[in-house]
């Protein structure tokens, strides 16, 4: 056994003894902060399904084609890898969607290729900006994102670009 299989349980050893010598109801506080979490869920709620039905419609009629044959003119001109297209549209609205195109990607093209190097970085250097968005502002009720989606996107293409690059130079 190593340090980390008893870091859990330390902290929750430490906060029943701060509890104890504060003389403070640890269970009532527990509940109290799970009311709190549920309550939260159920506010966010709404907006996650209605981003998740979005992704799949918009999956489902062939969206992602459409948009990556749109933009390949673009793609070519910078050597951005065709394949690795669906990722740029996908990530920033499904994790999960994300990760099923880069699981595809990975099992036709193998993670030591090109294709398969940038789908990782990709991964790894870009975030679920709209799901972010809908989960922590809906979480705080915030109704006006204002800057935080095209700040959130210009860095998402940041990632895009500079996965390609890092690649090249890396590999």
């Amino acid at each position: 056994m190593t340090f980390t299989d008893y870091f859990i349980p330390t902290i929750f050893l430490l906060i029943i003894v701060f509890g104890l010598i504060k003389r403070v109801d640890i269970f009532d506080l527990f509940i109290e902060g799970a009311k709190e979490g549920i309550s939260t869920s159920l506010d966010i709620l709404p907006s996650l399904i209605c981003l998740m039905t979005c992704i799949g419609i918009f999956k489902s009629v062939g969206g992602f084609g459409i948009l990556s044959s749109f933009v390949q003119p673009v793609t070519d001109f910078f050597s951005f890898p065709s394949e690795c297209t669906p990722l740029i549209f996908i990530r920033p609205m499904s994790g999960s969607g994300a990760l099923s195109v880069y699981n595809g990607i990975i099992s036709d093209y193998g993670a030591d290729s090109f294709i398969g190097k940038v789908a990782s970085v990709m991964m790894g250097s870009t975030e679920t900006t709209f799901y972010t968005v809908a989960v922590y502002f809906g979480a705080v009720r915030i109704k006006n994102s204002r800057y935080a989606i095209p700040a959130a996107l210009m860095g998402d293409l940041t990632g895009w670009i500079i996965s390609v690059a890092a690649v090249r130079m890396m590999f």
